[in-house]
């Protein structure tokens, strides 16, 4: 199954922000309660002893990065552990939830676009289930910026393309409707939008299927590695780990 970049209501800037919050609460919600990054933790350890640093800017960090469970984890090796989330289009008050939870988060208030990272912001570089949003152009160009800035940087993603996730995010609504009354931040909007005015479920579904469609293989990623300026001067591992109840594919790039 070749790669189809269809659109995505998240990706849109028209795309009410509050709908678009209420998405990103959800697959925070969701990844931080089945661990679905559990199985990244030795890739997030070497990329920080590979930066030489105890920061971690996590960019598109949605709803808070998903990152969550797996702090604490990480903090027992990385005693000073920082993560700073950022996003194109900030979730402020997801972010404030994810920092009152724990004190190794802190967040940028300002759009971050990750394929022009400002230079005053420093650390491992990672993204997670968001390079898909990208066409290859912008998707290179991410990679490039942090070659360029001389940065280590590390991209995770949930799903491979295939039918079988395809099938898979037909079971988006329902989950939907099971986990939003423990969502958080409470919000009477995400309840209104999701049972009375089904939209979140609705666009969840939309943005899941394309998702999935989206998604870069291992080769596409070789591919798009392959087209970065000096690239020969990263070392680069792409692969697949297995992770929560399913599979992670992810890059990891740092200087030689």
């Amino acid at each position: 199954m070749g790669r189809i970049h269809l659109f995505e209501f998240e990706d849109q800037s028209w795309f009410p922000s509050f709908i678009r919050n209420y998405m990103t609460d959800y697959l925070q919600f969701l990844a931080n309660k089945l661990k679905i990054y559990q199985g990244v933790l030795p890739i997030l350890k070497k990329g920080l002893e590979k930066s030489n640093s105890a920061q971690i800017l996590d960019m598109a960090s949605g709803g808070g990065g998903g990152l969550l469970h797996i702090a604490s984890e990480l903090k027992e090796d990385v005693p000073d552990l920082k993560i700073q989330l950022s996003d194109l289009y900030p979730n402020i008050a997801a972010f404030e939830k994810t920092v009152s939870q724990s004190s190794v988060f802190s967040f940028v208030q300002e759009s971050v676009d990750a394929t022009q990272v400002p230079k005053n912001l420093k650390g491992f570089r990672t993204q997670f289930l968001s390079l898909h949003h990208l066409r290859p152009p912008q998707a290179t160009q991410v990679l490039q910026n942090a070659v360029d800035a001389n940065a280590v940087i590390g991209i995770f993603e949930t799903m491979e393309r295939g039918p079988k996730n395809m099938i898979g995010m037909l079971l988006i609504p329902i989950f939907v409707l099971l986990a939003t009354p423990f969502v958080r931040p409470f919000s009477i909007g995400r309840l209104v939008f999701t049972y009375l005015i089904p939209l979140v479920p609705f666009f969840a579904l939309w943005d899941g299927m394309v998702s999935v469609l989206r998604t870069y293989s291992i080769k596409e990623m070789n591919g798009l590695v392959a087209k970065v300026k000096n690239n020969e001067s990263y070392a680069w591992e792409i692969s697949k780990v297995k992770s929560g109840p399913g599979e992670i594919l992810y890059l990891l790039g740092y200087p030689k």
